[in-house]
């Protein structure tokens, strides 16, 4: 190893606090031997797994290392000799939205715990109030985390608005100046709006608020000034800000909110240096709109290709309770089945996954989605996987999430507050900037796009998922 990988080595360790000694530089550059083309890398990866041992001082010696070190390297092995069975048993997980644990956050003891009770389809009132209170109590935690809406410990301004502290609602009376609240609009009165947290609600004035980039529908955080005599007027509102994924996996001390089970730190490492780094060929083709009542079979020509080919699809047709056209859609299927038949290096390699959208046939629209019923697909469930919509997929490390809805047609219809243009116009991102502060795939109030209430925690987005896919028939602008 030359000098400049000695250098780095040693600057990476000394920002995180380490001293190496002249053994333990030695054993760590031996290490990097192994992965040439991936050495920030592997030194990020070993300072990582350091981080879990005991260590007695943070001058390291070659022994404190070398166990870090061999247990790399012995994962790295294992990737070696059975990469096909690890990947055949951890590579791809598909998550039942209606089998995921469901956390809350108890806001006294500031941790999240798992609701080990029965969930029931149709919950009782009281569901419906827990629905709102665990969205916000999500939310808040994330926001307490956030040091500019912090109580800051001297008397200096976070920001040019000032001190941007959040006050609960209830804290406000007899108060006046400018405050920072958190809560969700509601129409307790026709032509009335109100702000509430879970301490008190009281009515505001929107018809001068500015908003920023999202679509201003459910939780904000908004500036007002306060009046002795008059209507709290809102300044500005926006969502809470942002999180990095890792800051928000630290918070939760291992407990998996996505699904699909966590790995083991054997198997962290073999995915990140072996296989998920090896599946170049891998690919997931995403398919919407495909009416199955038209003929053209040019589609699969173009996907007779190598490697290891996954397909999440979303199929279209118009399906209505009726014995002519549940006919038809059995004939469209069986034609759809015989496409793939007739390409079996297709077949043999690849998993379909039909997810449903709002106009498929189901009990109803409510969220989360059920898969199509059994009676329409019976004859096809050997070809096709069946799951519900939101549908989540753990590929490898990767977090996947699929939603097929008409999102942003129903969001601009339902914003009470335009969102600025000075950043963008594009519509699109004017959505993605709402779910993501939002940590929610459908933050629409529950008359717009009904949720089953006990299952609300299947359409949150947190920690935020590597990648999340909507797909809609409807144009975005």
């Amino acid at each position: 190893m030359g000098a400049a990988t000695r250098k780095k080595v040693q600057r990476k360790f000394k920002i995180r606090g380490y001293t190496l000694k002249v053994e333990a530089l030695d054993e760590i550059l031996s290490f990097l031997s192994h992965f040439q083309d991936a050495e920030d890398e592997a030194i990020d990866l070993l300072l990582d797994e350091l981080e879990n041992e005991s260590l007695k001082s943070s001058i390291l010696d070659k022994e404190s290392v070398h166990r870090v070190v061999s247990l790399l390297l012995e994962a790295e092995a294992a990737v070696e000799e059975t990469p096909g069975a690890i990947s055949t048993r951890s590579a791809l997980r598909i998550v039942d939205a209606f089998l995921m644990s469901k956390f809350c956050y108890d806001p006294i003891k500031k941790i999240f715990y798992e609701n080990t009770g029965r969930l029931a389809i149709h919950g009782d009132a009281s569901a419906k109030s827990a629905l709102y209170r665990n969205r916000f109590l999500l939310l808040f935690q994330r926001l307490s985390r956030d040091q500019h809406f912090s109580k800051p410990a001297f008397d200096t301004e976070m920001s040019h608005f000032g001190s941007c502290e959040i006050s609960p609602i209830q804290s406000l009376i007899g108060q006046t100046g400018k405050r920072w609240v958190m809560g969700v609009i509601s129409q307790l009165e026709d032509g009335h709006f109100f702000l509430e947290d879970l301490t008190a609600s009281v009515e505001i004035n929107l018809s001068n608020a500015i908003s920023f980039t999202q679509l201003t529908v459910f939780f904000s955080i908004y500036g007002w000034d306060i009046g002795l005599f008059a209507l709290p007027e809102v300044s500005t509102c926006g969502f809470p800000p942002l999180e990095d994924r890792d800051e928000s996996l630290a918070s939760l001390s291992g407990l998996d909110f996505f699904g699909g089970g966590t790995l083991t730190r054997e198997e962290t490492v073999s995915f990140f240096y072996g296989l998920e780094k090896k599946a170049v060929n891998d690919m997931f083709v995403i398919l919407s709109d495909v009416w199955l009542d038209n003929e053209e079979r040019r589609l699969w020509e173009a996907s007779d290709c190598p490697g290891w080919l996954r397909e999440c699809g979303g199929g279209s047709f118009p399906i209505y309770l009726h014995g002519e056209f549940l006919f038809s859609f059995h004939i469209a299927v069986g034609k759809l089945g015989q496409m793939i038949a007739s390409h079996p290096r297709l077949k043999e390699h690849s998993q379909f996954l039909f997810i449903p959208g709002p106009d498929d046939a189901g009990p109803s629209t409510v969220l989360p989605r059920c898969a199509l019923p059994n009676y329409l697909t019976e004859e096809f469930r050997s070809t096709f996987q069946m799951p519900y919509s939101p549908h989540r997929i753990k590929f490898y490390t990767q977090e996947i999430v699929l939603f097929r809805q008409d999102l942003l047609y129903r969001m601009r219809r339902s914003c009470l507050v335009p969102p600025s243009p000075e950043e963008t116009s594009d519509p699109f991102e004017h959505l993605v900037a709402t779910i993501t502060h939002q940590s929610h795939l459908c933050p629409l109030p529950l008359s717009v796009q009904p949720i089953i209430w006990n299952y609300d925690h299947c359409l949150h987005l947190y920690p935020n998922p590597h990648t999340v896919l909507f797909l809609s028939h409807f144009p975005l602008s």
